[in-house]
């Protein structure tokens, strides 16, 4: 017998993205609200202590059964299938995406501009850093731009970071402290960052986690959140193109269906799981999948690449102060007028590499007893090394796509996803010139402080993954609106990851919580 479980509103996912729209709707509407999750509640935050320790004496998962085994594709995705998503583990850096990154064909004649203008998603920004808990300092009002001030100052720069900031500033490029989901004052319940020095795991609930918001919701009655269970498909209703229902399977008692029936469906299931079920609810009206009488879903699917180095610095700094906290330069996302198109973040982080203690010297010979601590604080007292790294700006291709892999298939027996990214032309053209340029700008930074480049290296792994359903005003070349809502079904919203035109040169997920809560906004006037 099937289970059904009805309401006014159904998420399907309970991470970041998830838990924006549930709060907002809970707070301005009466409406009654599911969320649904595949996966299961893992550490609390009262278990955090210990699964820290054992993550730092034996390399232990900190966060205990938070995927599923069988339930994973092919190409870079998350496989966090659990109450609060990949932000259990996540670092909590929360940059804003730049004014550009929205406009880059109207800018630069590359890539594609999005529907919206980033002094439309700005006021999203902020209630999304609100409802988070952002500290930060605001950089440069020309590369920087806001208009309020962040609601918590922002981590304290040790005395390293402050000794870099000082050399970045001697050589006339801004930096600024990176923005993160970090308590500097008790906040919204939570505590205050300790500098443990594990943000992964952070054992004093200083962090923004997913797992807070929902609780008190639960707490205040406000959702019910339905853990072991996995969405397999929506379907219409007859003779419409309106969602009816979530199909969905209870994985501690799989031969009894569930259905979930709402009036108002949001799928928050993050940047490939959100086209996948998509793809997976394929029917006679729409063959290829829900959302895509046009052909757009799991296309367009987008990230970043970088550029990342060592600086040898004559300077004497401190190692491992807090080497969780970083200096941010948004100057380069915000270049103005280009001869030939190059975007991208700077990012400074202190480093022991090349200065840790080791057991042989430069000629090989092995060291014993004092020998090593003498070696060590010889080469800490004679200099220091700073990591740097650079995002920058990959254009996606409508072909840089996700399908379903018959090969590939869970226990269920649904296909799982594959995604073959591909970079567009305009990209692979540009990206020697890209990498010249950074390459330039860290020996320019390194230079200025009488120090040197000890090593550099570049990477095509597609960091903060986003696309597959991406927004947009014409419904040929997009999935849903610039508020969320599928082109193809009224009472159907995308959320987060999968709507972005593309990836920027920052980390994305606080521009995913932003156009949740534009989504959610939207969402209101129906409920």
């Amino acid at each position: 017998m099937t289970r059904v479980i009805e309401s006014d509103v159904c998420i399907v996912g309970a991470g970041i993205t998830a838990a924006m729209v549930a709060e907002r709707l809970a707070e301005r509407t009466d409406a009654s609200i599911t969320v649904i999750e595949a996966g299961q509640r893992t550490a609390s935050l009262a278990e955090r202590t210990n699964t820290r320790a054992r993550m730092l004496a034996y390399g232990e998962n900190p966060y205990p059964n938070d995927h599923i085994p069988d339930q994973t594709g092919t190409g870079a995705m998350y496989r966090q299938m659990v109450v609060g998503g990949s932000a259990m583990h996540w670092g909590g850096a929360i940059p804003r995406y730049s004014p550009e990154d929205f406009r880059l064909r109207s800018l630069y004649g590359v890539g594609f501009d999005w529907p919206i203008s980033f002094d439309d998603l700005e006021p999203y920004y902020q209630e999304a850093e609100e409802r988070i808990g952002a500290a930060g300092e605001q950089g440069p009002a020309d590369c920087d731009p806001r208009s309020k001030p962040y609601p918590m100052p922002p981590l304290p720069l040790s005395y390293n970071l402050a000794r870099m900031r000082d050399w970045t500033d001697s050589a006339g490029i801004p930096f600024w402290t990176q923005p993160w989901a970090r308590n500097t004052r008790p906040y919204r319940g939570r505590n205050v960052c300790q500098r443990c020095d594990t943000c992964a795991v952070c054992p004093t609930g200083a962090k923004y986690t997913p797992d807070f918001a929902f609780d008190q919701l639960l707490a205040a009655g406000r959702i019910d959140l339905v853990t072991r269970t996995l969405v397999r498909r929506l379907t219409l209703e007859p003779g419409t193109d309106r969602i009816a229902s979530a199909e969905a399977v209870d994985r501690d008692t799989p031969a009894e269906p569930v259905e979930f029936r709402a009036g108002t469906f949001v799928i928050a299931a993050g940047h490939a799981w959100s086209s996948h079920l998509l793809l997976l609810s394929a029917n006679t009206r729409f063959p290829d999948g829900l959302a895509n009488r046009t052909g757009n879903v799991g296309r367009y699917m987008t990230g970043h690449w970088y550029v990342s180095g060592f600086i040898d610095l004559p300077m004497r700094l401190y190692p491992g102060i807090f080497t969780n906290n970083s200096l941010l330069s948004h100057r380069f996302a915000s270049p103005g007028p280009l001869d030939r198109y190059v975007r991208h973040d700077l990012r400074l982080w202190e480093s022991n590499v090349g200065r840790a203690p080791r057991l042989r010297n430069d000629d090989g010979r092995l060291l014993w007893g004092d020998e090593v601590m003498a070696d060590w604080r010889e080469r800490n007292r004679t200099g220091a090394t700073a990591r740097i790294r650079a995002y920058y700006d990959v254009l996606p291709d409508r072909e840089s796509r996700l399908t379903l892999d018959g090969a590939k298939t869970n226990a269920l027996g649904d296909p799982m996803p594959r995604i073959d990214y591909r970079p567009a032309r305009a990209s692979l053209d540009l990206e020697g010139h890209t990498h010249d340029t950074i390459l330039g700008r860290f020996d320019h930074l390194a230079r200025a402080a009488g120090g040197a480049m000890m090593s550099t290296r570049t990477s095509r792994l597609w960091e903060h993954p986003g696309g597959g359903c991406r927004m947009g005003d014409d419904p040929a070349s997009s999935v849903v609106d610039r508020r969320g809502r599928t082109h193809d079904h009224e009472n159907l919203f995308v959320v987060g990851a999968p709507t972005i035109v593309s990836s920027g040169c920052a980390n994305g997920t606080l521009t995913f919580c932003a156009l949740s809560l534009m989504a959610a906004e939207e969402m209101e006037k129906g409920l």
